[in-house]
């Protein structure tokens, strides 16, 4: 019984992966949703330490970095 269950969680593991990597997956609007979500908490969290660490430049620079790739996903 658990040789079946983890067999069917590789199976879907392996889906999620073929599904992402198929051309045109970046157009899924799940898919988008995630990186957005994903992309936002780096910021939350770039930000949180740029606050932190009294505005370090190089914090800044890589949230500047992460907020230039965010936009390009989404142009």
């Amino acid at each position: 019984m658990a040789d079946e269950s983890s067999q069917q969680a590789e199976s879907s593991d392996n889906d999620l992966l073929s599904n992402i990597l198929a051309p045109g997956s970046s157009l899924n609007p799940t898919f988008l949703l995630v990186v957005d979500g994903v992309l936002a908490l780096l910021a939350l969290t770039l930000v949180s330490l740029a606050v932190a660490t009294g505005g370090n430049v190089h914090v800044i620079a890589l949230l500047c970095i992460e907020l230039a790739l965010w936009a390009s996903i989404k142009w």
